[in-house]
Parts: structure tokens; C-alpha cells; sequence
């Protein structure tokens, strides 16, 4: 199994992942603003492409940065969607739709971080995958509305928590696979 190491938090894809931290900051300020806060927004989007095609490209990809990444995009995900709640932008029903896929996650990550028989298995969860990048987009699509198109947003939330559950579930069929695989040798 792959080790996180101390002296890859500072490879190039780690340090653009870091960026969304600082940005996360800055969104509670420039929300009220549609341009400023989409800014903000595709700037992150961006820096969370750019920090996966760095590593692939650079052979940066390592288990520090499979835990970097998502951290720095939940900690953003957070401010956005905190903000926007507080601002009374986002319902707070709209707090579950956005987190359906983490939801389902979490016992998944905890299943698999405290189970013997599975940790060669690990960080099968962490790569990313088409149902996964789908909740991301529908996320991001309801967000988007919450700023800039209020009447798209309920059925943007909605939306959002189908793809969640769908995301969910795949990585749960996939985790169980993998762990099957590496169970089975």
C-alpha cells in the first residue's frame, strides 16, 4: 500500500491543491457579488483540474496528495456552502442534497480505515470516478444557481442528491470489489 509522506505535501500538485484553502477564505467575502463570487468558484474548480493533470503529468500522483486533494475540497465546499446557508442563498435542506455523496462516504472511509481486512484496499476510494465527477458537476450546478439563477436551484439540489446517492453507491460497489480483489491473493 501506498505510504503518505511528510516530504510530499510540498510537490507541486499538493501546493495547487492548498490554493482552495486561501479561495475558501476569500469566498465568505465576494458571495453577495455574483462575478467576484464565480470567480472565486471557477478558480477552484480550475486549481482541483490543474492539481490532478500536474501530478499524472509530473508522476507527482502520490498517497499524500489522494488525501491533500480531497481535503482542500471539502474544506472550500464547506465555506461555500456554509455561506451561502447563513445568507439564506441555499435551504438547509440544500446542506443534504450537496452532501449526499460524503454522506454515504463516511461509513465507507471508516469502514475501511478501521478494518484489518481491508487496508491493502484503502485508497481505492480515493480515485475518482464518472458517477463521482457527475455529483461533482450537478454540486458545483447548484451552487452556480444559488448565485447566479435562484429559480434553477431547487431542481439543481435535486439533482445533486440523485447524482450524491448515485456517486455513493458506486463507490461502495467498487470499494467492495477492490477489496474482494485484494482479499482473494
Amino acid at each position: 500500500m501506498p505510504e503518505i509522506s511528510a516530504r510530499d505535501l510540498l510537490l507541486l500538485p499538493n501546493l495547487i491543491s492548498y490554493t482552495r484553502l486561501p479561495l475558501g477564505a476569500l469566498f465568505p467575502l465576494v458571495a453577495d457579488r455574483p462575478l467576484p463570487a464565480l470567480a472565486v468558484l471557477a478558480l477552484a474548480g480550475f486549481t482541483d483540474m490543474l492539481d490532478g493533470w500536474v501530478a499524472r503529468g509530473s508522476k507527482h500522483a502520490t498517497a499524500t496528495g489522494a488525501v491533500i486533494d480531497p481535503i482542500c475540497d471539502k474544506l472550500f465546499a464547506m465555506a461555500v456552502v456554509v455561506t451561502l446557508v447563513v445568507q439564506e442563498r441555499i435551504p438547509l435542506w440544500g446542506i443534504v442534497a450537496l452532501c449526499t455523496r460524503e454522506v454515504l462516504q463516511l461509513p465507507l472511509v471508516l469502514w475501511i480505515g478501521l478494518s484489518p481486512r481491508f487496508r491493502g484496499a484503502r485508497f481505492a476510494i480515493a480515485r475518482a470516478n464518472i458517477p463521482g465527477k457527475a455529483a461533482t458537476v450537478l454540486q458545483f450546478a447548484a451552487v452556480l444557481a444559488a448565485i447566479a439563477w435562484p429559480p434553477a436551484l431547487t431542481a439543481s439540489l435535486w439533482a445533486a442528491a440523485v447524482a450524491g446517492v448515485g456517486s455513493g453507491v458506486s463507490y461502495w460497489i467498487r470499494q467492495i470489489r477492490h477489496g474482494r480483489g485484494a482479499t482473494a491473493g
